[in-house]
């Protein structure tokens, strides 16, 4: 069955102006013409005109719509579903900078600087920045790339529904650093000589390292205080299983970039956590152990 415009409005309710235009948009797939130029419309048009009047009416804007092509309306569906929960992960983070400077006695200008902000880093701008910092630090080397792809998930936390101001400023430094050019490019050449090792090296120097952090976790949860003589035995287990001198080591931690450590400390402001970052913590001891010795 065919439809001229005049009847698909009748149909759909909708005014003739608005189904031309768009159909002149590309929202509405284009009709067949007749020999005298009117346009003829289907039951496949009047069908897609209610999909998108209904779109229009939960929020979609007509550029989103006219992208959408001829996807199921579960996929339709499923994409808005993803718009609106960005759209409340923003506003609760307005709610909670809105309620944090109100109980203040004179908001000072950082808390809208801080409104602004956030409004601009939600989570998926995070990822993005995520993915941008393991591609940069990264680089070229594939081992690098793996292993940095595979800490995604711990590097990234969730913003709370009722983020405290320190979260909130956290979250938004976290975003920062991550961008920080320096930064990435700090980490990359830092690493070089290490990511030039043999795979079979790689492999032997993660399981090194996961040990002597859980043996390390150990020693602190015990109370053994780095600068005491209980932690020699200790020290001496480190140095055996990095297979570095003391020296060696220290002039690692000198030459380290503390922004490292702060982003795991970043990371756990925002999760909530008790700070410091376990591993970070792990080697603040070694490092302590280390000077006090050196």
């Amino acid at each position: 069955m065919h439809y001229s415009i005049g009847q698909l409005a009748a149909l759909t309710g909708l005014p003739v102006k608005t189904i031309r235009f768009y159909s002149d948009e590309g929202v509405l797939p284009a009709p067949d013409r007749t020999p005298s130029g009117y346009r003829r419309y289907t039951e496949e048009h009047r069908a897609h005109l209610e999909l998108v009047r209904t779109l229009r009416e939960i929020g979609l804007d007509l550029a989103t719509i006219r992208s959408l092509g001829h996807r199921r309306l579960k996929d339709v569906l499923a994409l808005h579903l993803k718009v609106v929960e960005t759209q409340i992960g923003a506003l609760q983070r307005t709610r909670a900078v809105l309620r944090a400077t109100l109980d203040k006695d004179d908001p000072a200008e950082e808390d809208l600087r801080r409104l602004h902000a956030l409004g601009r880093v939600g989570k998926a701008e995070m990822a993005r920045l995520l993915d941008a910092f393991i591609d940069e630090v990264g680089g070229n080397v594939a081992a690098r790339r793996e292993w940095l792809a595979g800490m995604r998930e711990a590097m990234l936390p969730d913003l709370p529904e009722e983020p405290t101001t320190a979260q909130l400023d956290a979250w938004l430094e976290l975003a920062s650093l991550l961008a920080d050019p320096g930064f990435q490019e700090n980490l990359r050449t830092m690493s070089e000589d290490f990511w030039a090792r043999p795979r079979e090296d790689l492999d032997a120097w993660r399981r090194a390292t996961a040990t002597l952090l859980n043996e390390v976790a150990a020693a602190l949860a015990a109370g053994i205080a780095p600068d005491s003589t209980e932690a020699d035995p200790m020290l001496e287990r480190v140095l055996e299983l990095t297979g570095q001198s003391g020296e060696e080591m220290l002039r690692g931690f000198d030459e380290h970039d503390p922004r490292s450590e702060r982003l795991w400390e970043l990371v756990a402001i925002v999760r909530g956590m008790e700070r410091p970052w376990p591993q970070a913590a792990a080697y603040a001891w070694i490092e302590q152990a280390l000077r006090a010795r050196l």
